[in-house]
């Protein structure tokens, strides 16, 4: 029961996260290009893309450990593991991926409130997210790339 509403839960949620992350990215560039200033406006909505992407995470990682689709807590060697596509990608690939953009939109989000310029906050805010957003969207299990994957 848990496991199913986390599962629905976190496929649900990566529509906000692709939805804030791309808002976010076509604010920065567009202030960027603008040579705009960085407003309270700008900074919240980078901060939901933020925090929307650490929540799915989070729940993320709780599917890890629960999850039939990564046995590495079920005895089943890594080698078996690596060697099966399906199980390779929820063990490996996809939790690897999703850490490397959630520590990219982290950065981003880091450095553009340290640099002190607006044009620069928004280019280092566009640069950062938009890699993590790339990051994600090849590490998502999409119904044409993982059999049994759904859109939601």
């Amino acid at each position: 029961m848990l496991y199913n509403i986390l599962v629905h839960t976190h496929s649900g949620l990566r529509w906000i996260v692709l939805i804030l992350l791309l808002a976010a990215i076509v604010t920065a560039f567009r202030k960027w290009q603008g040579r705009d200033e960085y407003t309270p406006g700008n900074n919240k909505l980078y901060l939901f893309a933020l925090i929307a992407t650490h929540t799915q995470f989070t729940i993320g990682l709780i599917l890890y450990f629960l999850s039939p689709k990564v046995p590495l807590f079920d005895g089943i060697d890594f080698g078996t593991i690596m060697k099966t596509a399906i199980y390779r990608f929820y063990s490996v690939e996809h939790i690897v991926g999703m850490l490397i953009a959630v520590v990219l939109i982290t950065i981003g989000r880091s450095k553009s409130r340290r640099i002190s310029g607006p044009v620069q906050k928004h280019r280092t805010v566009f640069m950062f997210y938009g890699l993590g957003l790339l990051a994600i969207l090849i590490s998502i299990p999409w119904p044409f790339r993982i059999p049994g994957a759904g859109w939601f």
